[in-house]
């Protein structure tokens, strides 16, 4: 395995986000499932573009 996969940065928010997403999914329909797992990568996304852009 490359460094790159081991980094926290990306493993921390990529568990974190399935668990969030099993925790409020169980009680959601499907199409609330897919639009929360949406917000939630998204906002994944946006915390890791912003915190490897003010290094």
């Amino acid at each position: 395995m490359t460094q790159d996969l081991l980094r926290l940065d990306i493993l921390v928010p990529v568990l974190m986000y399935c668990a969030l997403l099993w925790w409020i999914g169980r009680s959601l329909s499907w199409p609330a499932r897919l639009a929360t797992a949406a917000v939630t990568l998204v906002l994944i996304m946006v915390v890791l573009l912003v915190e490897r852009g003010w290094r």
